[in-house]
């Protein structure tokens, strides 16, 4: 299994909105989406307001790079946010289940 952790900035004073479209846009969208095993959300802290992520685990590659497509190590994000992001990183990694 891969575990992909997703992370975004958000342009200050976006905060809000990114908030309203991570809560009923992102995640059902993720937990909704075959191939997906697990979505942990992750909303801003006091000391990082303006950071959100999300931790998943997919079956497999195949699984993950039939949602984003081959360029599975880019950080993709959905047209309607890319206004309100000001910087975001994606990490791979195979899952130890033992």
């Amino acid at each position: 299994m891969i575990l992909r952790i997703f992370q975004v900035v958000i342009r200050p004073g976006k905060e809000n909105e990114f908030s309203n479209f991570f809560h009923e846009t992102a995640i059902p969208l993720m937990k909704g989406t075959d191939g997906i095993v697990s979505v942990l959300p992750g909303a801003p802290r006091p000391d990082s307001p303006r950071e959100f992520s999300f931790v998943m685990v997919w079956k497999d590659l195949r699984s993950l790079k039939a949602f984003v497509g081959e360029d599975y190590q880019s950080p993709h994000i959905d047209p309607a946010e890319a206004e309100l992001v000001e910087s975001r990183t994606i990490k791979h990694y195979e899952l130890v289940t033992d």
